[in-house]
């Protein structure tokens, strides 16, 4: 059983759907096809304009491995996902001071900042007492810390820990929101007040993860206060959707004319230069999807 692993978190926590299923099927028939022709890397062929793949994983794999990776005949990966050491969920330090030593080697990045999630609960508005105590126990990934301030409080976070980790000004930090069955209000206030708050700063772009459950609301929420910020670009949507992935295929397809990216293998392993990864697999249209220059 894999660990778990990416951005998905909840794929660990439930069951498989056909959807899954299926990309897990195409994903293997791909790796035996590469086995026969004495190839490594079991997904190639990026080289199509707007059909960059990259991977993400939740521990950084090291400097050897990443190296290996990026080098390999036929290598097909292109950017990878670059975890902040968050506040809120992620508390894993092992990606912090290795933005320049990627980008030495060549890797595009897509910066990931993990916000607060509902986890499928319906969060409760708490009183400053409450959350005083939830603090107190040293909570700091709770669905009842959704809230527009926290947001707020939050966005600053993910600049200064942008900023300090070294990536120029204008990147894009993604804010990752795992899927919700149903989305809360205070969901919604939450991202509104860490994009609103990243927008006001001005010295990084918010860019979202969204599922495709998701997607829709979450896109015409953060496209709103682009639009009353008077910023003009559209806002990167990187969309997660296991239906109908393939690695050749425009990241439009995951089904939203927004998405420019597209996460559709999840937790699994592949194996470049005879190393093997616990990754997800996304495609983007971008080589480095926080570089606005790109």
């Amino acid at each position: 059983m894999l660990a778990c692993v990416g951005l998905l978190v909840f794929a660990c926590n439930r069951s498989p759907t056909s959807a899954d299923k299926a990309a897990e099927v195409s994903a293997k028939v791909a790796q035996v096809a590469a086995a026969v022709t004495g190839q490594d890397a079991p997904l190639a062929d990026e080289a199509e304009a707007g059909k960059y793949l990259g991977f993400d994983t939740h521990t950084y794999p090291g400097d050897a491995k990443m190296l290996a990776w990026k080098n390999a005949p036929n290598a097909p990966y292109r950017w990878v996902g670059y975890y902040l050491p968050a506040a809120p969920c992620h508390k894993g330090t092992s990606w912090t001071g290795k933005r320049q030593t990627l980008a030495d080697m060549g890797w595009g990045m897509a910066v990931v900042y993990v916000g607060q999630q509902t986890w499928n609960r319906t969060p409760h508005t708490l009183t400053p007492v409450q959350l005083a105590r939830l603090k107190k126990r040293g909570e700091t990934c709770n669905a009842d810390f959704l809230r527009a301030d926290q947001g707020a409080t939050e966005g600053l976070d993910a600049i200064r820990k942008t900023e300090t980790e070294g990536f120029p000004k204008g990147s894009v930090i993604f804010l990752d929101l795992e899927r919700t069955e149903r989305m809360p209000a205070l969901m919604r206030d939450y991202y509104k007040g860490w994009v609103a708050t990243v927008l006001t700063d001005g010295r990084y772009r918010p860019g979202i993860y969204v599922h495709s459950h998701n997607a829709q609301t979450v896109y015409d929420d953060v496209k709103g206060l682009f639009m009353a910020a008077r910023v003009t670009e559209e806002p990167r949507f990187w969309v997660a959707s296991a239906r109908d992935f393939s690695p050749d295929k425009a990241a439009t397809e995951v089904g939203h004319d927004f998405a420019g990216m597209w996460q559709g293998v999840i937790d699994v392993v592949r194996k470049v230069a005879d190393i093997a990864l616990p990754i997800d697999i996304n495609v983007s249209n971008w080589p480095s999807p926080s570089d606005v220059t790109e």
